[in-house]
């Protein structure tokens, strides 16, 4: 099984930005790709987040389990807004062009599909940048990036301990399954899809008291050494801010503002092309 969502350094320019930098980018371009509903917009950082991900060096075998995923809950939130707002998208753009009648009051209009398209966008905007974040920062350092920007080291240090826990339970996953399966229990397509779900459970019941185990020798191990007594503390893995640090974040702050203006220059968040 392969190792997902792991920190590991592949010496590109995206891992040389500091903790501070890419949590500061993955949250203003957060922030920018939720507020805009102009497709122009939503495009344009598409393609960036394309760019920055082929330059990162990171390979799609390491995201393509959770990107497939995303894309399954994408398609079930698509499918979703239709279900309960089949004319979401003639009322935002104040115009219907019908393509074809579906039943009852289903109509499928090119308003729906084109709002549609655009949430679905905003996905795909957001997610590469997302996964970058996880796949580009070392826990610790994106802890001491959290402890900079105001956050309580002990929420930092809780959320740095989850980010390195996750390739540990996928090691303790692939561990306990290849035991089950030692005894005769089946988890392959050779039995039906609710045997497979019934013998998921006898892996699952394992890992989590093995969870909760490794929870309470590192608590115990945080509590000896007197985790929590003092109201500050130093970080080891800190990076300190360089020039493309200061670069990036310029770039990122003109970004937004520009992204902030386009957005609402005709009065709406939503882009009209039908106007």
């Amino acid at each position: 099984m392969a190792r997902m969502l792991s920190y590991s350094d592949k010496g590109s320019v995206i891992h040389s930005l500091s903790g501070t930098t890419k949590l500061l980018y993955f949250l203003i371009w957060s922030l920018a790709s939720m507020i805009t509903y102009d497709t122009r917009l939503l495009l344009f950082m598409f393609v960036v987040s394309l760019v920055i991900f082929r330059v990162s060096k990171v390979d799609f075998e390491d995201i393509a389990f959770v990107l497939k995923l995303i894309l399954v809950f994408l398609c079930i939130n698509l499918i979703a807004i239709f279900i309960f707002s089949p004319e979401e998208g003639v009322k935002i753009y104040q115009s219907r062009t019908l393509i074809v009648h579906l039943f009852g009051n289903y109509n499928l209009t090119v308003q729906q599909l084109f709002y549609e398209m655009n949430v679905a966008l905003k996905y795909f905007t957001i997610i590469p940048i997302a996964l970058l974040f996880i796949l580009t920062t070392n826990p610790s350092e994106f802890a001491s990036a959290l402890n900079k920007i105001g956050i309580s080291y002990k929420i930092s240090y809780a959320v740095a301990i989850t980010l390195r826990y996750i390739p540990d339970m996928q090691r303790d996953y692939v561990t306990v399954s290849q035991a089950q399966q030692a005894r005769g229990i089946d988890m392959s397509r050779k039995v039906s899809l609710l045997k497979r779900i019934k013998n998921v459970a006898a892996v699952l019941i394992p890992l989590f008291f093995s969870s909760m185990d490794r929870i309470d020798t590192i608590s115990n191990a945080m509590e000896l050494r007197g985790f929590g007594k003092k109201n500050k503390r130093t970080w080891y893995a800190a990076r300190k801010m360089k020039r493309l640090d200061f670069a990036v974040i310029s770039a990122l702050v003109i970004l937004a503002v520009i992204a902030v203006i386009i957005t609402f220059a005709g009065g709406s968040r939503f882009y009209n092309p039908f106007v």
